[in-house]
């Protein structure tokens, strides 16, 4: 039994949590962490700082006495989008921040590690230590899902890149032939949906409540990319019928037809830009970085569907919280639901919305998840990029419907015959 102090199991947490993310920028330069290659995406550098903005900002400055900020300009510029807070350096332009240099964020991060481990070891009334402890946990969670984004956003800053150069220079090898994709049967009822239990959940997971789901079967893995090429070939991309509306002006507009990240040789051959550099196109790998809509486009062409979140989350239950690499993995050659952590966050067809009963956390950090719930659709699971530990049933991963540049991936479902 684990006699240590709770404190001290919260250090340890925190430090392994804090040298990961500088573990994932190790492989890049300097030149590599400044850089933005679009909105969406932030530099490496921006990532770095933020996180270590969010533990000086929500917790040095409550609970620190005499507290002053390492630098006075850090609070508007790795403000992110906390309108309580303040003013913030447009999201846009986190690129043109050639100040502060990656020493100065580093130093920055050093110098709030070292208060908050001043902070945790300090002797705490149980109301302030309770408080503490919540902060903190959220810190780390948040700080996980950006270590994602970190993986994500320099795949898309070093894709713009004619050099297609590594991320890790680590081969990738060729999966094994994906076992044929089955059709699971499940009989839905009235069920449960949203966190259960006392461990870390974010709001929108809650309140846990009740749910109708009608019988349905779901595909026991992800669709492939030899399936998506398939999809391709059949003139899925110049389909109309396939597309919901705005997918076809998106698909139209963009003059797209194939995934992002795929690409064809000068010798016909199709080609996949991953963190490994570019591969040729494995055709037993999970099909990724595919939008709602072109998820939603192969369902229609497959004759199915894509899942509910609740359907997804009935499903879960008999799943194996897997932990992914860099780049999402064939299917392993057994029975039952397969791939459904740790490969590809997967699309489902259900709206972003608060649960029943569900309340924002008072404050600023009630801006966490509630004022997203507009426009954007729900991805279950977790991906090769998602950090271990961080991945749960009832996590709620949520995007607008064009967005592609996560580890976003095709789970079918349908009703039962």
């Amino acid at each position: 039994m684990d006699m240590r102090p709770p404190q001290l199991d919260l250090t340890a947490r925190y430090d392994k949590v804090r040298r990961r993310s500088l573990a994932l920028a190790e492989p890049l330069t300097d030149e590599d962490c400044g850089a933005q290659s679009m909105p969406d995406a932030s530099p490496i550098k921006w990532h770095l700082a933020h996180t270590t903005w969010f533990f000086e900002t929500f917790i040095l400055e409550r609970m620190e006495a005499d507290f002053a900020p390492f630098h006075p300009a850090f609070r508007v510029l790795f403000n992110s989008y906390y309108n309580g807070i303040g003013e913030k350096h447009p999201r846009a332009q986190r690129g043109l921040l050639t100040r502060p240099a990656m020493a100065q964020v580093r130093a920055y991060r050093a110098d709030v590690d070292a208060r908050i481990a001043r902070l945790l070891a300090a002797d705490l009334d149980a109301e302030r230590r309770s408080q503490l402890t919540t902060l903190v946990t959220l810190g780390l969670k948040h700080e996980q899902q950006h270590q994602e984004l970190m993986l994500t956003d320099v795949k898309h800053l070093l894709a713009q890149s004619a050099l297609l150069p590594e991320y890790m220079d680590v081969p990738l090898a060729r999966a094994k032939e994906a076992p044929a994709m089955a059709w699971l049967p499940f009989e839905g009822g009235l069920t449960d949906i949203g966190h259960q239990g006392d461990g870390f959940c974010f709001d929108n997971e809650l309140p846990r409540h009740k749910q109708y789901v009608a019988p349905f079967e779901l595909a026991s893995r992800l669709v492939t990319n030899g399936e998506y090429l398939a999809f391709i070939a059949a003139g899925g991309y110049f389909n109309a019928a396939l597309w919901l509306a705005e997918g076809w002006d998106w698909v139209r507009s963009q003059n797209l037809n194939c995934p992002m990240y795929w690409h064809q040789d000068d010798k016909g051959q199709w080609q996949e830009f991953t963190l490994h550099g570019a591969q040729a196109l494995d055709p037993s790998r999970p099909a990724t970085h595919l939008s709602l809509y072109e998820a939603d486009a192969y369902a229609h062409w497959a004759g199915a569907r894509l899942p509910t979140e609740a359907e997804w989350e009935f499903a879960a239950a008999r799943a194996v919280v897997e932990t992914g690499s860099l780049h999402p993995a064939g299917a392993a050659d057994a029975d039952g639901l397969l791939q459904m952590f740790g490969h590809c966050w997967q699309w489902t067809s259900s709206s972003y919305a608060p649960y029943p009963g569900y309340q924002c956390a008072p404050g600023a950090l009630g801006e966490y998840n509630g004022k997203f719930m507009l426009n954007q659709y729900v991805l279950r699971g977790s991906s090769c990029a998602t950090p271990d530990g961080h991945a749960r049933a009832s996590y709620r991963n949520f995007f607008p419907a064009g967005a592609r540049w996560q580890f976003t991936g095709i789970r079918l479902a349908r009703l039962a015959p």
